[in-house]
């Protein structure tokens, strides 16, 4: 099934925690040092999630069907 993965589930998770991390050193002073963190953390979600995915982790592609 499309996404139900480990490599899925890190990526997501991943770029979830660096929104929330980026967010919350916006709020109420900016932390611009903890942002770029939260920044780095949900860019390298991606890549990381491909990595996972080639490595064996992500969803098994459903064989093509002839119609």
């Amino acid at each position: 099934m499309h996404g139900s993965s480990p490599a899925a589930w890190t990526a997501v998770i991943m770029c979830l925690l660096g929104f929330l991390i980026g967010g919350i050193a916006l709020v109420p002073d900016p932390k611009w040092i903890v942002f770029i963190v939260g920044v780095a953390i949900a860019l390298l979600a991606g890549p990381v999630g491909l990595a996972m995915s080639a490595a064996g982790y992500g969803a098994d592609r459903a064989p093509e069907r002839d119609h």
